[in-house]
């Protein structure tokens, strides 16, 4: 049995349900994770996705901000919810998966726009949050069970990320600061990369193209900012990944593309 596991930050689901469908209709997707959902728990969509086949669900909600979803077509077991930085921000939601698996839907503070956490509290929310999950994180891997942590973690690590490793050493997202703590949660559970894992690190590849761009696709100026990690377990069952950059073309579209990856059993 393949798993087919999709990320995406949706930026608001209730504005782009018809996406949500469109998505679902193209790639039909086992668990489909969302961040950025940008709703309250009572005002979430709930019919809408049901009708879809994904009747088993883990949301938590906040009023026009942050917001992870976990949509599942079969049952999964032990949901809850993690906060960090001792905020209840939405950002954290967990399920195990048939298997054993344990699932992680992420959705990292963005950090502002200032890369300097005494000038930048925004910035150091995200270091603080990235330190907090390394710690749980390496107490975790002792366990031993598969884990699958996916979700928008705000940082693209490589050269190849982004459209100029140059101009954007300095700009949120991918300074030294960040890549080194996104480094260091990743080693905490052993992960691995698991697009990566198909698309060489030589090759560039994004996930998110600024609304600010007048045309997106021309211009081409991305970054990869949503990521599917698994851990060493899991490695030899994976079969594909992929990215969905046409739909940062479709009608109001997310800034976002999801990101796929296929798990045999």
């Amino acid at each position: 049995m393949t798993l087919r596991l999709v990320s995406w930050n949706i930026n608001s689901i209730r504005l782009r349900i018809d996406n949500v469908r469109r998505l679902i209709a193209e790639w039909a997707p086992d668990v489909l994770c969302l961040q950025e959902t940008k709703t309250p728990d009572e005002h979430f969509p709930r019919d809408a996705i049901e009708a879809l086949g994904y009747r088993h669900m883990l949301v938590d909600g906040m009023k026009g901000y942050n917001g992870v979803a976990i949509l599942s077509r079969s049952r999964f077991a032990s949901p809850h919810t993690r906060a960090w930085c001792s905020r209840n921000d939405c950002r954290h939601a967990v399920v195990e998966l048939p298997g054993g698996i344990e699932l992680h839907n992420i959705y990292v503070p963005a950090g502002g726009d200032l890369p300097d956490p005494d000038a930048n509290p925004k910035f150091a929310h995200k270091l603080q949050f990235l330190d907090e999950l390394t710690t749980w994180f390496t107490a975790k891997r002792q366990d031993g069970r598969p884990m699958v942590a996916v979700g928008d973690f705000n940082i693209a690590p490589l050269e190849t990320d982004v459209w100029s490793h140059k101009q954007l050493l300095t700009v949120v997202s991918h300074t030294p600061v960040e890549i080194q703590r996104l480094d260091r949660l990743q080693r905490a559970g052993d992960f691995v990369d698991a697009v990566r894992h198909f698309v060489p690190p030589a090759q560039r590849l994004y996930t998110w193209w600024s609304y600010r761009a007048r045309d997106w696709a021309a211009s081409d100026r991305g970054r990869r900012l949503d990521h599917i990690w698994v851990t060493p377990a899991l490695v030899g069952g994976l079969r594909e990944a992929r990215v969905n950059r046409d739909s940062r073309g479709w009608t109001k579209a997310s800034d976002h593309v999801p990101v796929m990856v296929a798990i045999g059993g």
